[in-house]
């Protein structure tokens, strides 16, 4: 299996230690669900992940290991938009028998109520207020203010 280097997530973008892991669970936010709770220590550096996934939540490693990887994955792919900080992903036994959709919706909703990801704008809501409806089909010129 041959991966392109930059597509690895790095060695520095990861919660290692013990200690490391203690300071953000005795220091941190936490913010539960039914499939895992997440905890965050605001720092300014950039954003770090720590994962937990105990025989608890699979006896199989490969079961373990499946929902290790999906959350690196989108943290790696998310990491420019987090708010900086260490954050450590405790899985819950549910976590198990979810989909990988379910993963990372839970996880993305977490981060989004934590306040470590902004909350995207739900399109088709409102219009701009430059925007007339008129029935002449031109366009109104945006406001350059």
């Amino acid at each position: 299996m041959n991966q392109n280097p930059r597509a690895r997530f790095p060695r520095d973008a990861r919660v290692r230690f013990r200690a490391e892991y203690t300071r953000v669970f005795e220091q941190g936010r936490r913010i539960t669900d039914p499939l895992m709770s997440l905890h965050w220590l605001s720092d300014a550096r950039p954003p770090r992940l720590g994962l937990a996934v105990s025989r608890k939540v699979d006896k199989r490693a490969v079961g373990r290991n499946r929902i290790k990887r999906i959350f690196r994955e989108k943290t790696r792919h998310l990491r420019p938009q987090l708010a900086g900080g260490d954050y450590v992903i405790v899985a819950r036994p549910a976590a198990a028998g979810a989909s990988v959709q379910q993963l990372i919706s839970v996880y993305l909703r977490l981060l989004q109520r934590i306040g470590a990801l902004p909350i995207p704008p739900k399109d088709g809501t409102m219009q701009p207020a430059s925007v007339s409806h008129s029935s002449s089909g031109s366009v109104p010129e945006p406001f350059s203010g």
